[in-house]
Formats: C-alpha cells, structure tokens, sequence
C-alpha cells in the first residue's frame, strides 16, 4: 500500500511519500537505542515539564490539526480539533501524575527491605491506526515517554502527515533527538522492526489479522506487546430509561468518527416493551443526520477513510440483507464522490450474519429486540469482541447485574462509551484486549 494522503471526502490522492529503505530504517532505530540510553536518565520532572509543552502546543494548533485529519481520514474537522485538545489531557494527565504512578513501592516480606521499581523497557515500537490519528497515538506516547521509554511509530499508511507532525510537536516540546520518531514504513517492513533486539516492546490498536501477525512476529522475539484489536459494543435499553434520551444518543454513539471507531455502539439490544418507541426515535435520528464535506461545520457524519472500507460496509451490509435483515433507512453509499455511506438501521438482523458476527466500521446499526435483562446479556456477550458497553436503564438491580455480567472491559451506564486517560482502557475477549485492568460501572450524572 502507498503512503500518501487521499482525501476521502473527494478521493483524490493529494500527495505522496516514498517509505524508508533498509538504511533509513537502521538509522532510526538505531538512533533511538542511542536515545534511550541518555533518556531514560533524564529526571521525571523534565519529562513532565516536556509534556506541558506538548498540551500547550496541541491545544494551540487544535484547528488546523483538525483540518489535517479532516484532509487525511475524513474525520469532521471539529472533531479532530477536540481529538487534538484530548491529546493534550493525557499528556497533562501523566505529566502531572506520571511522577506518583512510578514512585518505588515497599513491599512487606522476610527480607529486611523489599522494593518494587518501574523502570523503563526501551524503544517501542507503536503500529497504529487512522481513525483516531492523534489521540490513538499520544495514549501510548504520553505514558510511555512519562515512564522513561523512547517511541518509534508506524502509523497507518493514510496518516502520513500526521504522523510526521506528531514527531515534529514532540520535537518542538523539547522532547530530546530520537526520543520520538515516526517510520514511514510499509507493512511488509514491520517485521524487520520487531525483530531488531534494539526494540524492546511492541503495541497495536488495530485489525484482528494485523493484530494475529503482529503477535506471532513479537512472540517469535519474546517481545512483550500489547493489542487492541476492536470491538462489537452492545447498547442496551431497558423499559426504565429515558428512551427519548437513549435513542438521541444511540444515534451519536452509532455515528461517531462517522462510525469508524472501535468504542462505537454497533449492537442495539432493545427490550420488547420499549422496542417501537425506541424504534422510532432512532430511525428519525439516524434519517436526520447530515452527510457531507467534513470541513463543512453543518457536517454530522464524513466520508469513510477509504474506498476498500466502504466496499467491505457495503458487502458487509448485503450480506446480512441476504440473510433475511431488514433495512429500515440508508442501506446504500451516498450518490456524491468520495467514499461516503447513508446512516443505516437494520432490523431482523440473523444471529449469524456479519452485521451480528463482525465489526461494521461505518454508520450501520443493527437492532435487537430481547424479551428480558436475561436475554439482553446472552446477546450481549454472544460475540467474540469484549472492549465495552453501554446500558440504559434505572433500575438499581438491573444496573448491577450488567455491571457484574457483561463481558466488556467498560461497562458505562445511562451514558455513551468514551476513553478517559484517567480510567484503564481494555477489553476481556480475544480480539480487543490490552493489559489494563477493566473499567466497570462507568455512570452518567
């Protein structure tokens, strides 16, 4: 795949890069490995301080760095300026509190004195994704420079440029030469990076097939990694919630990141007393939604990244049309250049079809109805994806039992699922896991 950027809003290639050769590649990371050895020395403080900078910086060029991703992955332009100054949380969230997570802890044992120290593992190798272009990438880079590692990033072949301003901000933070360095690499390359004994650790947000080699490569090395590999999250409404509220959000949950994004409600699981009500409600809102330019303010849902993403929704969408769903609205790509698709309900959806089996990545919702709180978890957790769920309900049994029974590494209540660098972020089942603990019984106020 070439590194360049096409303008999914007009699908037209706007400019292109050549990836590094062997040589550019050893220069790097060997650079880093040169790196690492004085930074990881360097006082927390000074880490700390280079962080604010980094706030400082996005928080300044919030616009424009939405108007790059809105450029590069079609992304609403205010969206990514709010991606930009989330960015610039989590580097003050580590920065003011890296310090205290890191501190040596005493343990109590036979011996005299036992201590528990976090020391920094090396060069990191980051493979990320293009649908959160900023804040995909400063999630791994803000804790892991906090923690005294040095960053080496693959970034999606369609970000190229936001990659390399990533680098240049960090640079310009007063992030040492080498700490932080984007690879415009190709695919094919990322083997020969994870191999290198100079990197010491690898981590992906990605796809379940990039996710399966990037492990056996890094398993192979004995490298440590982490994998974030998407999600099929469940939306669950129950007969006590604010249904008018529930589908109003639903309808965003679905559609955010023009419903590109692995934390997006994919799944609506409705029970049957407030099913038509819900219905409705949801269908209106989805109908409603403007499709258009993401530059444009006006615009609430953009273009697909790219052309094989939207012919993936789009088989993805028949083939569970085949099955015997129903489309009640959409159900087609918009009638304009670029890659847009109309948002799209479908109901009757078959327990087996992609839009139950697979992460849909685009605006389509596919809509259950259970009979009961037992039925809405079976079905909830009847998917190989666990990253996380959101539930609507007021009843305080209800609430805790979902709490306790989904298999989902966050469980949020009468509210849409979101990151927050204050809380771990993870999934329990194979294809969407990471290292972090779960977050549970996350409630709107």
């Amino acid at each position: 795949m070439a590194i360049a950027t096409h303008n999914p809003a007009t699908g037209q290639t706007e400019r292109t890069f050549e990836p590094l050769d062997e040589a550019g590649i050893e220069e790097r990371v060997a650079r880093a490995a040169a790196a690492f050895r004085v930074y990881r020395r360097t006082r927390p403080a000074a880490r700390a301080a280079w962080l604010l900078r980094a706030a400082e910086l996005l928080e300044e060029r919030a616009v424009g760095l939405g108007q790059l991703m809105a450029l590069e992955m079609g992304k609403l332009a205010r969206a990514g300026a709010e991606e930009a100054a989330k960015c610039a949380r989590v580097c003050r969230f580590y920065a003011e509190h890296g310090e205290r997570l890191l501190a040596p802890r005493e343990v109590p044992t036979d011996a005299r004195r036992s201590t528990v120290r976090f020391d920094p593992l090396g060069p990191v190798l980051a493979i990320m994704p293009w649908n959160f272009p900023f804040w995909q990438v400063f999630r791994f880079a803000a804790p892991a420079l906090a923690a005294g590692n040095v960053g080496l990033l693959k970034h999606a072949s369609n970000v190229p440029q936001c990659a390399l301003l990533i680098e240049q901000i960090l640079r310009e933070a007063g992030f040492p030469e080498g700490v932080f360095q984007a690879l415009l690499i190709e695919s094919g390359q990322v083997a020969r990076v994870i191999a290198d004994s100079r990197v010491a650790a690898v981590t992906l947000t990605g796809s379940e097939g990039a996710g399966a080699q990037v492990a056996r490569e890094a398993g192979g090395h004995l490298k440590k990694t982490v994998l974030e590999l998407g999600g099929s999250d469940p939306f669950i409404v129950m007969p006590s919630a604010d249904v008018a509220e529930a589908a109003r959000v639903a309808a965003r949950a679905r559609c955010i990141n023009s419903g590109q994004s692995c934390i997006a409600a994919k799944r609506f699981i409705v029970h049957e007393a407030v099913a038509r009500a819900f219905k409705r409600r949801f269908v209106a809102h989805m109908t409603e939604l403007i499709l258009g330019d993401p530059r444009d303010p006006a615009t609430e849902v953009g273009p697909l990244a790219s052309e094989a993403l939207l012919e993936t929704l789009e088989r993805q969408v028949r083939e569970t049309v085949e099955a015997g769903a129903r489309v009640l609205t959409g159900g087609a790509r918009a009638g304009r250049a670029g890659y847009y698709y109309v948002p799209t309900v479908l109901v009757d959806v078959p327990r087996d079809s992609p839009a139950a089996r697979e992460e849909l990545f685009g605006p389509v919702a596919a809509l259950f109805v259970v009979r009961d709180v037992d039925e809405a978890i079976d079905l909830a957790n009847d998917t190989r994806f666990g990253l996380a769920s959101s539930v609507w309900t007021r009843d305080e049994g209800e609430r805790a039992r979902f709490v306790e029974e989904l298999e989902a590494g966050l469980v949020f209540v009468n509210a849409m699922v979101a990151s927050d660098p204050r809380l771990p972020f993870g999934g329990v089942s194979a294809p969407a896991t990471g290292v972090s603990s779960p977050s549970r019984g996350c409630e709107s106020s």
